[in-house]
């Protein structure tokens, strides 16, 4: 099948692997390379290095809207287009030009997290379970029928971090199924209920209180990490929190109550931390940290803000 690919970032990539090996890649659309680093030199998307490694031809504009831009894209007269965390809009007559439309995959069960930060909502919202969907791609934000579902339990210390890798490899794995097969496959219409959507995060919903109940404060642990990576200020620094867990001790808020694992009281409830990241030092095992930090049983961990 003659494929374009539209994506920008790592979890992006797996899709377009997959994609490369039983297809042939008319283009790849991916967002044009940003400033980073101290330097802030232009680096590409993850996308667009991965394509270039791969011999592909990249296109990176700001905006499918002019006339041009549509043109350009029918002219490359594909079968269907894959999109992946693309991050521009599509104009109807992209979405009309491949013969088959475009598809999307999208990384949550639709449609509960329509919109930008499903992996994230999931998490942060307490979820049993999230998943891909493969959904036809038309004018609304995430509105389509969709092709072809699978779902993923969300464990208890699972991250969005855990998630982000799952579900970009089991996106790869139906998009590869799904291709060969995908003018017989009976879109299903997404229902009217349960509709819900995952605006992007803030950098503000990092700062941690100790004070709301432990479940709360263990999703927004592990639903920001590993960014921005909730986080408390502790000994002069910024200590951020990846992993947690919630248990059933009880104690003064924000006070450490227990050592193996590092163990702080919530409003209600406990949290134990799993893995923190001192500021300029790696991630590490909780434990490991509380070795040589100053805190001692009783003492509280930080301040957020």
């Amino acid at each position: 099948m003659r494929v374009i690919f539209m994506g920008t970032p790592e979890f992006s990539v797996p899709v377009l692997d997959a994609l490369a090996r039983d297809h042939e890649i008319a283009a790849v659309y991916s967002q044009p390379p940003r400033p980073a680093g101290r330097g802030k030199k232009l680096r590409p998307s993850p996308v667009q290095a991965r394509a270039e490694a791969l011999g592909l031809e990249v296109r990176t504009p700001t905006s499918l809207r002019s006339a041009e831009a549509q043109a350009a894209f029918a002219a490359l007269q594909a079968d269907i287009a894959v999109v992946v965390a693309y991050g521009l809009i599509l104009p109807q007559p992209v979405l009309d030009a491949p013969r088959l439309g475009c598809v999307n995959v999208h990384a949550s069960l639709l449609p509960r997290w329509r919109g930008a930060a499903p992996i994230h909502r999931a998490v942060l919202a307490g979820d049993a379970r999230t998943g891909i969907c493969l959904m036809q791609m038309e004018a609304g934000l995430d509105t389509g029928p969709v092709l072809m579902r699978e779902a993923t339990d969300i464990g208890p210390t699972d991250t969005t971090g855990d998630l982000h890798d799952r579900l970009s490899a089991m996106g790869a794995r139906i998009v590869a199924q799904a291709l060969p097969d995908i003018e017989s496959l009976s879109p299903v219409a997404q229902p009217a209920e349960g509709v819900t959507y995952a605006d992007k995060i803030d950098k503000a919903e990092a700062a941690l209180a100790w004070d709301r109940p432990a479940e709360i404060v263990a999703r927004q642990i592990n639903g920001l990490s590993p960014f921005p990576g909730a986080f408390v200020q502790h000994d002069g620094a910024r200590l951020k929190l990846l992993r947690a867990r919630a248990t059933e001790w009880q104690g003064a808020p924000g006070t450490l109550i227990a050592t193996e694992p590092p163990t702080v009281a919530a409003g209600q409830g406990a949290v134990e931390l799993l893995e923190v990241q001192p500021a300029g030092r790696p991630p590490m095992a909780a434990e490991a940290w509380l070795n040589g930090a100053r805190l001692g049983l009783g003492e509280r961990l930080g301040e957020a803000g």
